[in-house]
């Protein structure tokens, strides 16, 4: 391997570390919640809260950092944003306080957001749009393991210590990632004193990104195929555990299996790009993934489903995911660079209130059964799709990376 090749791999395997950094902080200790509210003395659903906090930072600080990366290149913002979150994993070790927890919880998702956010500039800057969408598919690959590794661990440091090493083990972490970031990482766009940080130019360049037809078919195109990942997400322990009686070791496994097709579907994707467009990519796995949600809502709301065909179509229909957010988020971002870290924070918005959404529709149409779920996601992907195929018409043009914006 030549030093270029060993260069590029450590930028790539920054990035995706850096990307990682919010899931990772959500997975790692949830296997906690009975541990710190016995030891803070509150109850299970009070320590919840320090999730929902958490949700918020990361939903609210990405809109934060986007003028942030334009106006002061992106180092400095992102370094800035990870000493935040050391500093906050520090502060939610060693506090004795449920309240405390959730507070230092929504500043540590601040902090987190920097990495979020600048790790899917930083792709944009380094690489053009069929590039960006084989980056993305490697960052999709290290999000992917998350759910998988992180409650593992955070099982392990519960045992080994106490749910205080969960975060010990985060600041750890994240410091050795800064280190990498302040001393190895390069620059990719430097700063740019003609971007102001006034409420009304930000405003502006929100609204500039946003009319830009590609980034509004592409980020809602993406967004709204990643709210099945999020649907299912709030209705599968339900229906896994309660409805058809796996333990939860049962329910990791389920889990880690469905995972699994995210992350093979992500590196495959890498592969078909050497012969098919993103645009071709994305729209036939928007096709598959309708065809499957839309099977597994009929099959639900006829009763005609058992665990084994309905873990089979989930597996299928996040698989087709993992070929719809790589193609979609480099799609989103390829008009833009000089409002590139804009345009990535409110990629990452839109991913999160699209994705708190489909949770939330899941929730409340609870009926003890699995047609809450099964029509969530299968309404997310024909929405997405219809929205890919209405706005596939570009300008010419748009689709370029050169562009001036």
């Amino acid at each position: 391997m030549t030093s270029t090749q060993r260069h590029r791999l450590f930028i790539l395997i920054t990035l995706g570390l850096l990307s990682a950094i919010g899931p990772f902080s959500i997975d790692m200790y949830l296997p906690g919640f009975d541990a710190i509210a016995d030891s803070l003395d509150t109850t299970v659903s009070h320590i919840q809260l320090s999730l929902t906090s958490f949700f918020i930072g990361i939903a609210s600080g990405q809109i934060i950092y986007g003028p942030l990366l334009d106006r002061f290149g992106r180092k400095i913002p992102l370094i800035v944003g990870l000493v935040i979150y050391i500093a906050a994993s520090i502060s939610c070790m060693l506090t004795n306080s449920a309240d405390y927890l959730i507070a230092y919880r929504f500043v540590q998702a601040l902090g987190s957001c920097g990495g979020m956010v600048a790790s899917r500039a930083m792709v944009r800057d380094f690489y053009g749009p069929r590039e960006s969408a084989k980056i993305f598919s490697l960052l999709m690959l290290v999000i992917g393991i998350s759910p998988i590794v992180a409650p593992t661990v955070g099982s392990f440091v519960i045992s080994r210590w106490d749910w205080h090493g969960i975060f010990l083990v985060l600041a750890i972490i994240t410091t050795c990632i800064l280190l990498a970031v302040i001393f190895f990482l390069p620059e990719s766009r430097g700063s740019n004193p003609a971007i102001s940080l006034m409420p009304r130019p930000i405003a502006q360049s929100y609204w500039q990104v946003f009319k830009t037809r590609q980034f509004f078919t592409y980020s809602f195109a993406g967004g709204l195929a990643s709210s099945g990942l999020y649907a299912y997400l709030a209705g599968s322990p339900y229906i896994m555990i309660t409805l058809y009686g796996l333990s939860e070791k049962q329910y990791g496994l389920v889990f880690a299996l469905i995972a699994s097709a995210l992350i093979t579907a992500s590196q495959l994707n890498r592969y078909l790009l050497n012969r098919y467009s993103s645009e071709k990519v994305a729209k036939v796995a928007l096709m598959v993934q309708s065809s499957l949600g839309l099977l597994l809502a009929i099959l639900c709301v006829a009763g005609a489903i058992n665990l084994l065909v309905m873990i089979a179509l989930i597996f299928l229909f996040l698989g087709s995911q993992g070929f719809v957010f790589p193609n979609t988020s480099a799609l989103a971002l390829a008009p833009f660079s000089r409002l590139a870290g804009s345009a990535s924070a409110l990629l990452g918005g839109l991913q999160m209130a699209c994705g708190a959404l489909s949770s939330g529709l899941v929730s409340y149409f609870h009926n003890e059964t699995t047609v809450p779920m099964a029509a969530t996601m299968a309404g997310c992907a024909c929405l997405s799709l219809f929205i890919l195929l209405a706005g596939s018409r570009l300008p010419a043009g748009t689709r370029s990376d050169q562009s001036h914006r």
